[in-house]
């Protein structure tokens, strides 16, 4: 389990030796390269001096095997998928229970910088994938000092992907200068108690931890070390404790894909997490992560790309978790791809 094994690339595959998924993202990649929708990210300076025409796959399942295509290599940083990670760090140090009283679990319908719900009947954020419940999840992480509480951080990120991490300071420096809407919400929050009076120190942390960086093939670990159930594939280190997966899980499948999370659901049906700079993770639990990176963002912010190949994905391999051939299964199923018993 300790053992990483081969990655599976393009370049040092044979055609013959190809395995079907290789080849499978392989065309989804010659597929979704020429789309063209979307825009840059631009609320966020550094963000919009990315190459839109980046566009990276990876796989990475449960036994450690890694494929991927395109420029699963190229860094970007992590933005709002770390929401995910940082809320496993927080469920471990206070608890669900605990942390219940700060943070919910309920979707928004909203987008994921929404302000308007703070100052409803909880006073506290909807749920740890939107800006407000991100930011009070941070305010929550342990530490001594901002010193203590980043490296904190970055050595719980560091287990997720297997190799040391860091931060992408002008994107830091760009969040933490431009980020007014986020203080409004930190200052909301600290009003109605749900954060303390460091403010800054959890503004700043927060902006640090949106600043790492990674490629595709971290990602994809990283989102395999889940559906492992908290270990990593590929090290045979845990992450993260066994027993809050499910909340995490849990969270990502109704609310991690903002005010698309409802269509996702339907369509792909995965826990999975988005961020402003083109990334996507999608889980199958037990099975494997999926990663996909691609900065042009849809009016909702996500990767346009990324989408796409999640849902190919799914519907190719049926990956929905409500998927079940055989709870529809008819004569006509094998004749028809619109079973007419459905409609009786």
């Amino acid at each position: 389990m300790g053992k990483k094994k081969d990655r599976k690339t393009l370049e040092n595959v044979s055609e013959s030796e190809m395995p079907a998924i290789q080849a499978i993202l392989q065309e989804l990649y010659l597929k979704y390269q020429p789309l063209s929708e979307g825009k840059l990210a631009s609320y966020i300076p550094e963000l919009a001096k990315a190459n839109p025409d980046w566009f990276g796959i990876c796989i990475a399942t449960v036994d450690g095997q890694i494929y991927e295509v395109g420029n699963s290599d190229q860094l970007f940083t992590i933005q709002s998928i770390s929401k995910v990670f940082v809320y496993g760090m927080a469920l471990e140090e206070h608890g669900r229970e605990a942390l219940l009283t700060k943070v919910g679990v309920e979707p928004t319908g909203d987008p994921f910088d929404s302000i308007i719900r703070l100052d409803d009947y909880s006073k506290r954020p909807e749920n740890p994938m939107v800006n407000a419940g991100a930011i009070a999840t941070t305010s929550l992480i342990k530490g001594n000092n901002p010193t203590d509480r980043l490296n904190y951080l970055l050595d719980m990120f560091r287990h997720y992907t297997g190799h040391d991490m860091f931060i992408d300071m002008s994107v830091f420096v760009s969040e933490r200068t431009t980020g007014h809407r986020n203080r409004a919400m930190a200052h909301l929050m600290r009003h109605f108690g749900m954060i303390d009076e460091k403010i800054d120190d959890a503004l700043d942390l927060y902006f640090q931890q949106c600043s790492v960086m990674v490629n595709c093939h971290d990602l994809a670990v990283m989102a395999a070390t889940l559906a492992n159930r908290g270990v990593n594939p590929c090290t045979g280190k845990r992450a993260v404790a066994a027993c809050y997966i499910r909340d995490i899980l849990s969270v990502m499948y109704t609310c991690g894909m903002y005010n698309f999370a409802g269509e996702w659901a339907y369509k792909v049906g995965l826990p999975a997490k988005s961020g402003v700079s083109g990334g996507i993770i999608a889980i199958v639990p037990n099975q494997l992560g999926i990663a996909v990176f691609s900065p042009p963002l849809d009016s909702r912010g996500n990767s346009v790309r990324g989408i796409k190949v999640c849902e190919d994905l799914s519907r190719r391999f049926e990956l929905h978790m409500f998927d079940s051939p055989t709870a529809c299964e008819h004569p006509s199923d094998r004749l028809s791809p619109h079973p007419q018993h459905l409609d009786t």
